[in-house]
Protein backbone atom coordinates (compact mmCIF):
# COMPACT_ATOMS: atom_id res chain seq x y z
CA UNK A 1 0.00 0.00 0.00
CA UNK A 2 2.44 2.66 0.66
CA UNK A 3 4.77 1.66 -2.67
CA UNK A 4 2.31 3.67 -5.13
CA UNK A 5 2.02 6.75 -2.34
CA UNK A 6 5.89 6.08 -2.57
CA UNK A 7 6.55 6.14 -6.22
CA UNK A 8 3.84 9.12 -6.21
CA UNK A 9 6.07 11.47 -3.84
CA UNK A 10 9.41 10.33 -5.83
CA UNK A 11 7.13 11.78 -9.24
CA UNK A 12 6.35 14.71 -7.06
CA UNK A 13 9.41 15.70 -5.81
CA UNK A 14 10.74 15.40 -8.89
CA UNK A 15 9.05 17.45 -10.62
CA UNK A 16 9.24 20.16 -8.32
CA UNK A 17 12.80 20.38 -8.87
CA UNK A 18 12.49 20.45 -12.49
CA UNK A 19 10.07 23.26 -11.93
CA UNK A 20 12.25 25.37 -9.71
CA UNK A 21 15.01 25.31 -12.44
CA UNK A 22 16.13 29.02 -13.47
CA UNK A 23 15.65 28.15 -17.05
CA UNK A 24 14.09 24.63 -17.87
CA UNK A 25 15.03 25.04 -21.46
CA UNK A 26 18.80 25.70 -21.03
CA UNK A 27 20.90 21.86 -20.94
CA UNK A 28 23.84 22.46 -18.46
CA UNK A 29 27.15 22.17 -19.39
CA UNK A 30 29.99 21.09 -17.12
CA UNK A 31 32.54 22.93 -19.60
CA UNK A 32 30.91 26.31 -18.69
CA UNK A 33 34.08 28.34 -16.42
CA UNK A 34 36.78 25.63 -17.46
CA UNK A 35 39.55 25.87 -20.26
CA UNK A 36 38.24 25.19 -23.69
CA UNK A 37 39.13 21.18 -24.91
CA UNK A 38 41.17 20.57 -28.13
CA UNK A 39 39.61 21.31 -30.94
CA UNK A 40 42.12 18.40 -32.58
CA UNK A 41 44.55 18.73 -35.55
CA UNK A 42 42.01 18.17 -38.50
CA UNK A 43 41.13 20.70 -40.97
CA UNK A 44 39.10 21.49 -44.09
CA UNK A 45 41.40 21.41 -47.28
CA UNK A 46 41.70 25.24 -48.19
CA UNK A 47 40.37 26.46 -44.88
CA UNK A 48 41.96 28.20 -42.24
CA UNK A 49 43.05 25.85 -39.43
CA UNK A 50 41.37 26.59 -36.32
CA UNK A 51 44.01 25.74 -33.89
CA UNK A 52 43.90 25.84 -29.67
CA UNK A 53 46.16 28.98 -29.90
CA UNK A 54 43.15 30.94 -31.69
CA UNK A 55 41.07 30.11 -28.30
CA UNK A 56 43.24 31.66 -26.48
CA UNK A 57 43.61 35.17 -27.92
CA UNK A 58 42.40 38.30 -26.44
CA UNK A 59 38.93 39.16 -27.23
CA UNK A 60 35.89 37.45 -26.99
CA UNK A 61 34.98 34.46 -29.77
CA UNK A 62 32.46 31.68 -30.96
CA UNK A 63 33.25 28.20 -31.26
CA UNK A 64 29.97 26.67 -33.41
CA UNK A 65 29.72 23.16 -34.33
CA UNK A 66 27.99 22.31 -37.51
CA UNK A 67 27.46 19.86 -40.46
CA UNK A 68 26.26 20.45 -44.20
CA UNK A 69 23.71 17.57 -43.31
CA UNK A 70 21.94 19.23 -40.29
CA UNK A 71 19.00 21.48 -40.96
CA UNK A 72 18.86 23.79 -37.81
CA UNK A 73 22.39 24.35 -38.97
CA UNK A 74 20.96 25.90 -41.90
CA UNK A 75 18.71 27.60 -40.86
CA UNK A 76 21.52 29.35 -37.85
CA UNK A 77 23.56 30.18 -40.80
CA UNK A 78 22.49 33.53 -41.49
CA UNK A 79 22.72 34.64 -38.17
CA UNK A 80 26.19 33.15 -38.08
CA UNK A 81 27.12 34.95 -40.83
CA UNK A 82 26.21 38.67 -39.02
CA UNK A 83 27.92 37.87 -35.99
CA UNK A 84 31.13 36.94 -37.95
CA UNK A 85 31.08 40.81 -38.89
CA UNK A 86 31.42 41.17 -34.99
CA UNK A 87 33.96 39.11 -33.25
CA UNK A 88 35.43 35.84 -34.36
CA UNK A 89 33.45 32.99 -35.06
CA UNK A 90 35.48 29.83 -35.49
CA UNK A 91 33.72 26.18 -36.45
CA UNK A 92 33.79 22.64 -36.11
CA UNK A 93 32.35 20.36 -39.36
CA UNK A 94 31.00 17.09 -37.10
CA UNK A 95 30.83 13.97 -38.70
CA UNK A 96 30.43 15.59 -42.41
CA UNK A 97 32.25 14.12 -45.59
CA UNK A 98 34.41 16.97 -46.72
CA UNK A 99 33.17 17.63 -50.25
CA UNK A 100 29.78 18.09 -48.25
CA UNK A 101 31.53 20.99 -45.97
CA UNK A 102 32.95 22.58 -48.40
CA UNK A 103 30.15 22.44 -50.93
CA UNK A 104 28.19 24.06 -48.08
CA UNK A 105 30.63 26.96 -47.54
CA UNK A 106 30.60 27.66 -50.93
CA UNK A 107 27.00 27.62 -51.73
CA UNK A 108 25.70 29.51 -48.73
CA UNK A 109 28.70 31.73 -47.73
CA UNK A 110 31.28 31.01 -45.12
CA UNK A 111 30.86 32.76 -41.90
CA UNK A 112 34.04 30.88 -39.91
CA UNK A 113 37.50 33.10 -39.32
CA UNK A 114 39.11 29.28 -39.32
CA UNK A 115 38.05 25.94 -39.33
CA UNK A 116 38.22 22.49 -37.79
CA UNK A 117 36.96 19.08 -39.04
CA UNK A 118 35.58 16.47 -36.65
CA UNK A 119 35.05 13.58 -39.50
CA UNK A 120 34.41 10.94 -36.45
CA UNK A 121 33.01 13.33 -33.28
CA UNK A 122 36.00 12.80 -31.22
CA UNK A 123 36.34 16.25 -30.79
CA UNK A 124 32.58 17.17 -29.62
CA UNK A 125 32.26 14.19 -27.06
CA UNK A 126 35.51 16.09 -25.23
CA UNK A 127 33.40 19.50 -25.85
CA UNK A 128 30.17 18.03 -24.16
CA UNK A 129 28.34 18.17 -27.38
CA UNK A 130 25.04 16.23 -28.07
CA UNK A 131 23.97 17.00 -31.70
CA UNK A 132 25.09 20.04 -33.82
CA UNK A 133 24.42 22.80 -33.89
CA UNK A 134 25.93 24.05 -30.73
CA UNK A 135 27.77 27.29 -30.31
CA UNK A 136 29.80 28.20 -27.06
CA UNK A 137 31.28 32.00 -25.64
CA UNK A 138 34.87 31.86 -25.08
CA UNK A 139 36.44 34.50 -23.47
CA UNK A 140 40.27 36.22 -23.88
CA UNK A 141 41.80 33.34 -22.15
CA UNK A 142 39.94 30.73 -23.74
CA UNK A 143 37.31 30.04 -20.71
CA UNK A 144 33.84 28.88 -21.60
CA UNK A 145 31.36 31.16 -20.75
CA UNK A 146 28.37 29.75 -21.88
CA UNK A 147 27.34 26.91 -24.31
CA UNK A 148 23.89 27.28 -26.37
CA UNK A 149 22.81 24.21 -27.58
CA UNK A 150 20.37 24.39 -30.83
CA UNK A 151 20.12 26.82 -33.27
CA UNK A 152 20.90 30.72 -32.77
CA UNK A 153 17.33 31.63 -34.16
CA UNK A 154 14.12 33.94 -33.15
CA UNK A 155 13.10 33.40 -29.49
CA UNK A 156 15.98 31.46 -28.35
CA UNK A 157 18.34 33.13 -30.09
CA UNK A 158 17.41 36.73 -29.15
CA UNK A 159 16.31 35.98 -25.11
CA UNK A 160 18.99 33.29 -24.24
CA UNK A 161 21.94 33.78 -26.17
CA UNK A 162 22.41 37.30 -26.99
CA UNK A 163 22.46 38.38 -23.29
CA UNK A 164 25.04 35.89 -22.66
CA UNK A 165 27.10 37.33 -25.65
CA UNK A 166 26.41 40.70 -24.32
CA UNK A 167 27.25 40.04 -21.13
CA UNK A 168 30.99 38.42 -22.69
CA UNK A 169 31.66 41.48 -24.36
CA UNK A 170 30.99 43.72 -21.72
CA UNK A 171 33.44 41.99 -19.54
CA UNK A 172 30.62 40.84 -16.93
Amino acid sequence: MLLPVAVFLGFAGMAGWALMRPDPEAVPSAFVGREAPSVGAAALPGKVPLTDEMLRRPGVKLVNFWASWCPPCRAEHPTLTELSKRLPVYGVDLKDPEAAALGFLSDHGDPFHALAADPRGRVAIDWGVTAPPETFIIDGSGRILYRHAGPLVREDYANRFLPELEKALAGR
